[in-house]
């Protein structure tokens, strides 16, 4: 038990100072956060926009500057640990197919990786509920701290996932970038006409984008879309799992993955002298 504790301890520190060393992840979390949360609700027109909260079927009226905020408030989020996590990933993948094929556990790098998007991720949630509590009041900060936590972490997987299958930065950028902008786009019914269509519910933030509307203007808790977003967090996770134990895999055949144990010499191959009789 000792020994993975200090193994899971070893990874953990690894993947939090490849955190630390992503100064462009800081940058977006620092200045870009707050500057697209704070455009998003001053670029956009202050008319009520009325919509059905699928969750519950209530109708609500917030705000269009408002709701955009929560769409943006979860853009930025997701942008950021899932940029942060495939950076993370892709970075250090020669690093871990080492420890990999050095024997490291595979497990206790998942764990870690996981651990490091679970703490950037309550730190990037935390500080984008701050920022949006500055222009206007949700009804339940609370909740949509975990809105925003719940769609961190799995964009964060979907990162891990990215960085693990694609060969170039760019690809990723790329695949996070659309990824978030066409998930949330789609769900807000101040840029689609389409935001109460039955097929969003299979969006990755849909349940994450749910509970922070509800958060923001609802009196009604909505824990259960909380639950959606943790399966689809869930599901994922197995899929970065797969992927990233396909990118530590080695090409070497199985019989010489493990290396012999070294012969036990005998007493008489040890001392030949000794076993032949001693020369006179």
């Amino acid at each position: 038990m000792r020994r993975h504790a200090r193994l899971f301890a070893t990874a953990t520190r690894f993947v939090l100072i490849e955190h630390g060393r992503n100064r462009f992840a800081i940058v977006l979390v620092v200045l870009f956060l707050p500057a697209w949360t704070t455009l998003a609700y001053l670029a956009m027109p202050a008319g009520r926009a009325r919509m059905q909260l699928q969750a519950t079927g209530q109708w609500l009226t917030p705000h269009g500057n408002e709701l955009t905020a929560v769409s943006g408030a979860l853009n930025a989020v997701t942008l950021i640990t899932g940029f942060l996590m495939f950076a993370a990933t892709f970075n250090s993948g020669s690093f871990d197919k080492r420890l990999a094929l050095a024997g490291f556990p595979r497990p206790h790098l998942v764990a870690a990786k996981t651990t490091g998007l679970a703490v950037a991720s309550a730190l990037v949630a935390a500080y984008a509920t701050a920022v949006t509590c500055l222009t206007w009041s949700p009804r339940r900060p609370v909740l949509l701290m975990a809105a925003l936590f719940c769609a961190a972490l799995t964009y964060g997987i979907l990162g891990i996932g990215f960085g693990s299958l694609l060969r170039r930065e760019v690809e990723g950028m790329f695949a996070i970038v659309m990824t978030s902008i066409i998930d949330l786009a789609l769900q807000n019914p101040v840029t689609s006409s389409g935001a109460d269509s039955p097929g969003l519910r299979l969006l990755p933030s849909y349940g994450a984008m749910q509970a922070a509307t509800a958060a923001g203007f609802s009196t009604e808790a909505v824990p259960g879309c909380l639950v959606i977003q943790l399966a689809w967090f869930t599901a994922a996770a197995a899929a970065g799992l797969l992927a990233f134990r396909y990118r530590t895999r080695t090409a070497l055949p199985a019989h010489a993955r493990s290396l012999p144990a070294p012969r036990q010499d005998t007493d008489g191959e040890r001392h030949p002298a000794q076993s032949r009789g001693t020369p006179r």
